[in-house]
């Protein structure tokens, strides 16, 4: 099983203390054994001016405007994807909470800067936007988030999309091509995609890893050569499923044109979301260790028992891509895992009804485990031929591990597995 890079070593633990002198610039590489201390204290920077300790929140909807010309100036500064000027005007085009997050999250990625959305799904669909006057032809390599895929199949957007596999993405470059997207690890089956790979493939064309299942703790694709890092912040940054948003972390040029469609369309986050992800920063890396380890400590036990078919976790049986991308690429193998059990849909929905612990629900990353079954709820409106080749079977069922003991929850599966293949 793989082993997580979280832990401090014994090297690491006789050196002295940290110097943080610029740990906050968001264009410094965060190192991974200085993750907690930058949790804890991104984008924090101006609360010792404003004299408080605890996050602040603004719920204004609009801003005292006390000279014209200069707020004018800073709508249309804003309008165009920059920043306030002096008065921010009307929070929709910005608001200092959620500016707070923005620079936090951006530290943590090692990005120049993000942009926060009302939920994931926003997120994805402006960075389609913002592309698309590079060029109306997008790669996407499946597995991807059903809402994702549905959005890409949709035509929505006038985009045309290649589908491909990580293998085939050098081949699916166009001329006309602006993006290309994927998923790693993927959702639902845990694919991996060697990201170093796939930008040497994409050559000048932007890349775009959707790395909600990581977390900046697990995988920072920008240290790869990534573009865009979108998160669905609704799973693992707010970590208790009462939080819907999403968030992009990208360069300053990107981060513009996001904010020019995020004024536009008006997908913004609310504040007060702003502010419960920003609150639930700091024990990020302590939820996403201790999720792991739970996820680690099923996958194990699951592969052994007598209903379950296969294990889809990264480090269990890895490829030569597995081995590769969790030594060079991940800190870890991270908190969710899928697997297939013995008969099917029927033996699928028996779990489902049985489980008393795990909570029967879509999402993830929450502090109580969630369980759920991809091809007829997350993956639903992903056509059937493309669940089949993606490896979204009928029998296939995804877990995110909670903050709950380990052995309850096993104890919990156990029975239902049993029921199921009684």
């Amino acid at each position: 099983m793989f082993r997580s890079h979280l832990a401090p070593s014994a090297a690491d633990s006789k050196q002295p203390t940290y110097d943080l002198t610029g740990w906050n610039e968001a264009t410094t590489r965060v190192d991974r054994s200085r993750m907690e201390t930058v949790a804890v204290h991104a984008g924090r920077d101006d609360l010792h001016e404003l004299g408080v300790h605890a996050l602040p929140i603004d719920l204004s909807s609009t801003y005292r405007l006390d000279d014209l010309s200069r707020s004018g100036e800073s709508l249309e500064a804003m309008a165009l994807g920059g920043h306030p000027q002096g008065s921010p005007v009307y929070s929709r085009l910005y608001n200092p909470t959620v500016a707070r997050f923005e620079q936090a999250l951006a530290t943590l990625e090692s990005a120049e800067e993000s942009v926060a959305f009302s939920s994931g799904m926003a997120g994805i669909t402006a960075v389609l936007i913002a592309v698309r006057q590079q060029g109306t032809h997008v790669v996407a390599v499946r597995p991807l988030y059903g809402g994702t895929d549905h959005l890409l199949a949709s035509g929505l957007l006038g985009l045309e999309v290649s589908w491909a596999r990580p293998e085939e993405v050098r081949a699916a470059m166009r001329p006309d091509t602006s993006l290309v997207l994927l998923e790693t690890p993927a959702n639902p089956t845990l694919a991996l995609v060697d990201l170093e790979t796939i930008v040497r493939d994409a050559g000048s064309v932007p890349v775009a890893v959707d790395n909600t299942f990581a977390t900046p703790i697990l995988q920072n694709p920008i240290h790869h050569g990534a573009t865009f890092v979108i998160h669905s912040a609704t799973k693992f940054l707010g970590g208790h499923g009462d939080v819907l948003a999403g968030v992009v972390a990208t360069d300053r040029h990107w981060a513009s044109e996001l904010r020019k469609v995020r004024v536009i369309t008006g997908n913004v986050l609310h504040p007060l979301a702003a502010y419960l992800l920003h609150r639930g920063l700091p024990t990020l890396p302590m939820r996403v260790r201790a999720s792991q380890e739970t996820a680690s400590y099923l996958a194990e036990r699951i592969e052994k028992h007598p209903a379950v078919k296969a294990v889809h976790y990264p480090g269990m049986a890895p490829s030569c891509v597995d081995t590769r991308v969790l030594t060079a690429q991940m800190r870890g193998p991270g908190g969710i895992l899928a697997f297939e059990v013995h008969g099917g849909f029927d033996a699928a929905t028996s779990i489902l009804a049985s489980v008393k612990l795990m909570t029967p629900a879509v999402s993830l990353g929450s502090v109580d485990t969630l369980i759920q079954h991809p091809a007829a709820l997350t993956h639903r409106v992903v056509e059937s031929s493309a669940r089949e080749q993606s490896g979204i079977s009928s029998s296939l069922m995804r877990i995110s591990a909670g903050l709950e003991n380990a052995h309850d929850l096993w104890s919990d599966l156990r029975q239902a597995l049993e029921r199921a293949q009684a």
